[in-house]
């Protein structure tokens, strides 16, 4: 592989890391709490987007539209209905989750079963970049994913509601004092994060499949990547997948494909060790 066909494919896939990451780290920065149900999102947003292009024949732009809606109101269910009354326990808040996350595995298996389910590209068709045969449903993934990173960076830094959000994070007490309710901030961010891992379902689904245990992967992924970049971080965070993503893609054209999920792993365990607080630290949600 030449070395523009390595920085193409990393550009892509890291995009969409970035993405699959960025709803994880804003509820870490905003709540201060561990949403180990950030998979169940992902799974969501890709069986919902399964049953209304397959199912029910609607176009894959429709089914996008409802698998951001349902994994955001998703999102608002959980914090609603488990998170909001121990969101000041972050332990009861990461078993809550993990229960949540299994259960929603359990619960595709009952209505789908075991078997993978195919989502319609974005896109058909191919295109040569820099001499590297490309998806163009990739390309579509790699153009939304920045659309919708650069729409949350103007969304926290420029908005009155991002302003609150960011404000939030700093301090609920500060927040508190200037008139701002941390648990509507909180709710606010919970559907935010769980509409945009439903994208990343989507998009993830559409050069992959889904199945039910579809967001193991993407959580460890997650956290990974967000505790290279530093955990709370978002640019943080978009830096951490595209180093990911690099390795990734290095890992798989020089030593061996097999490896591809052990390198998520690899960089978790060194960066603990080495610097836990990530390359940015505890920037909260600071772009």
């Amino acid at each position: 592989m030449s070395v523009a066909s390595v920085l193409v494919e990393t550009a892509i896939i890291s995009a969409l890391y970035a993405l699959v990451a960025i709803g994880f780290t804003l509820i870490f920065g905003v709540g201060g709490v561990l949403n180990l149900a950030h998979g169940a999102s992902i799974t969501v947003g890709a069986y919902t987007t399964y049953y209304v292009t397959r199912v029910f024949g609607y176009g894959v732009g429709v089914g996008i539209l409802a698998a951001v809606a349902a994994s955001g109101l998703f999102g608002a269910v959980l914090y609603l209905g488990l998170v909001k009354r121990i969101q000041d326990e972050p332990i009861l808040v990461m078993i809550t989750t993990l229960v949540t996350a299994v259960a929603i595995e359990q619960v595709v298996v009952v209505l789908v079963g075991t078997e993978e389910k195919s989502i319609p590209a974005l896109l058909r068709g191919n295109a040569d970049i820099l001499g590297t045969n490309v998806q163009l449903n990739m390309l579509a993934v790699f153009v939304l994913s920045w659309v919708v990173i650069a729409g949350l960076f103007a969304f926290v830094n420029y908005t009155k509601a991002g302003k609150a959000l960011l404000a939030t994070s700093m301090s609920h007490k500060g927040a508190a004092l200037v008139g701002i309710e941390a648990d509507r901030i909180n709710l606010m961010t919970w559907v935010l994060a769980g509409a945009i891992a439903g994208l990343a379902g989507v998009f993830l689904g559409s050069f992959q499949t889904a199945s039910y245990a579809m967001g193991q992967g993407p959580l460890v992924l997650s956290f990974t990547i967000v505790v290279l970049g530093g955990i709370g971080s978002i640019k943080g965070s978009v830096l951490g997948a595209y180093l990911i993503g690099f390795l990734e893609i290095m890992t798989i054209e020089y030593i061996s494909p097999s490896l591809t999920g052990l390198t998520p792993l690899i960089v978790l365990v060194a960066v603990l060790l080495a610097k836990p607080e990530g390359l940015f630290g505890r920037e909260l949600v600071e772009a």
